[in-house]
């Protein structure tokens, strides 16, 4: 790890001794032309951190910026990368730009060539202060894309399966029987389940004997608890009476008559003959084989 550390700070070094290299080649340049075209001898001086600083500013946008500011940071880089390179191209084309001899704004014999060179020089410190500010703020304003958190759709889709009604699903598992069935040309197998199961009746238990209380003058409440008696109220048994399963065949076929195949389901079923979803399955199923095999002997 440390020898990992130490070579990177070593690449690093060599990197800003390159480019502090660079730039010092550059600048005789640099300055020369910025003293063809009117600067005087400071602005001269500064003029090489005009085009080679912003280069710097622009690659430490690079690496900092993500998306479309990253290339508009790069096509930044690439402009003054080129317009560095031409005027170092024409400050060795020029021998009378080294002594400073050269006529002032006077960059090319050509003067086509020369306006454009002039524009050229003149309007790197204009855009320096536009891209450099803009730059600075597209840094300001960066901030780093959020780390994604694992999402919890698998886990919330598996509690909705688990969750959802069983009544409509297309494989029936009760255990068939065969119903009496007159009016059939054939036995049609039919699964049924009870829809409720019987209570176990328990025995009833006697009351025990209570003494009797004297009367007294004033009347007191007795804090003496009851006895569970394990008795079930008259009220709260359901008076509703237990269907058999040709019952409950022959309620589902009067209640479907008129019901289209698409519309019997065991959830439509259930709701109107009031059963449990596996039964209302088992009718399902039987009323649909009972119509295809009326089709079939029709067709």
């Amino acid at each position: 790890m440390n020898l990992h550390r130490k070579g990177r700070a070593a690449l690093v070094l060599a990197l800003v001794a390159v480019v502090g290299m660079a730039f010092r080649v550059s600048w005789n340049a640099l300055r020369d032309i910025a003293g063809a075209v009117g600067a005087d001898d400071t602005a001269a001086m500064l003029y090489p951190f005009v085009v080679d600083g912003l280069m710097a500013l622009a690659l430490i946008a690079t690496l900092v910026l993500a998306g479309d500011a990253r290339r508009f940071a790069l096509r930044v880089l690439g402009a003054y990368t080129v317009a560095s390179l031409v005027l170092n191209y024409v400050h060795g084309l020029v021998p009378e730009l080294h002594g400073r001899t050269v006529d002032w704004g006077r960059l090319a014999d050509w003067d086509p060539a020369n306006w454009a060179l002039v524009l050229l020089a003149t309007s790197l410190p204009v855009g320096s202060i536009y891209f450099g500010s803009d730059l600075v703020a597209k840094v300001l304003h960066h901030r780093p894309a959020p780390i994604p958190v694992a999402s919890t759709n698998a886990e919330e889709s598996t509690e909705n399966d688990a969750k959802r009604s069983r009544a409509d699903l297309p494989v029936s598992t009760p255990t068939p029987i065969t119903p009496n069935t007159p009016a059939l040309p054939r036995p049609v197998a039919v699964g049924f389940l009870k829809s409720t199961l019987p209570a176990k009746p328990l025995p009833p238990v006697d009351p025990a004997p209570v003494a009797s209380i004297e009367r007294r003058a004033v009347a007191a409440e007795s804090t003496r608890p009851r006895r569970a008696t394990g008795r079930v109220p008259a009220v709260a048994k359901s008076t509703r009476p237990k269907r058999t399963p040709d019952q409950l065949l022959a309620e589902a076929r009067t209640v479907t008559a008129d019901w289209p195949d698409a519309k019997v389901t065991a959830e439509g079923i259930r709701r109107a003959v009031r059963t449990s979803p596996a039964n209302a399955r088992s009718l399902r199923d039987t009323i649909l084989a009972e119509r295809a095999a009326t089709a079939a002997e029709v067709a």
